[in-house]
């Protein structure tokens, strides 16, 4: 997965250079004035419509009320096995850890990769190990801000090799997405950006 996001990042721009060809195909006379009608409204337009400017904020908002300030949580205390059992029943892959009593204190995230390699592979019991013995703890913690552009978040996980990403403000946590949130926001961008490059090539604009 990590490979196609790669690929998918690097060829970003292929879609808008080959509407662009496209424009200087059609008509290779008009070719200056499309360029031209390009240069000097497009920008605006995209800077308008938000191309490539989808925040962390547009994908809470687009989960509803339920991703902003409830996302799923255990402690540094709970066993891994009570951890493991709620991302099973809640269909999730990973849970931030908060100090005991204190919900917006977080101490780090524990993740289904976590679970495999820490408990797993080493042996270990799932219902003898605390949660805060396998955790990653917060100062090595990966966050992303509610400002955040979602291509931006998208290389930080794909660089990172992460799928889990916790959103935080001046106040503390405020919710979490994960990359399939991500990339189905990249995709819906770069679908309505062909969309309004295709009004533009037939004089939608």
């Amino acid at each position: 997965m990590q490979g196609g996001l790669r690929s998918f990042l690097s060829h970003g721009n292929v879609i808008k250079n080959a509407v662009l060809q496209r424009v200087r195909m059609v008509n290779p006379m008009m070719q200056s004035v499309a360029s031209s009608r390009f240069e000097s409204v497009t920008p605006a337009r995209i800077e308008e419509h938000g191309f490539e400017s989808t925040t962390i904020a547009d994908i809470l908002k687009d989960k509803g009320k339920g991703a902003d300030g409830s996302w799923l949580w255990c402690t540094t205390d709970d066993t891994v096995y009570d951890a493991v059992k709620s991302m099973t029943q809640n269909n999730v892959g990973a849970l931030v850890v908060v100090k005991p009593g204190e919900k917006k204190a977080i101490a780090g995230i524990i993740t289904e990769r976590d679970y495999l390699r820490k408990i797993i592979v080493q042996g270990r019991s799932s219902k003898s190990t605390k949660v805060g013995d396998i955790m990653t703890e917060e100062n090595q913690l990966i966050t992303v801000t509610p400002d955040t552009r979602v291509l931006q978040a998208m290389q930080l996980m794909t660089d990172k090799r992460i799928r889990h990403i916790p959103v935080i403000d001046a106040k503390g946590m405020i919710g979490m997405v994960s990359i399939g949130d991500v990339v189905r926001a990249v995709v819906r961008e770069h679908r309505q950006e062909v969309e309004r490059l295709n009004a533009f090539i037939q004089g939608g604009y």
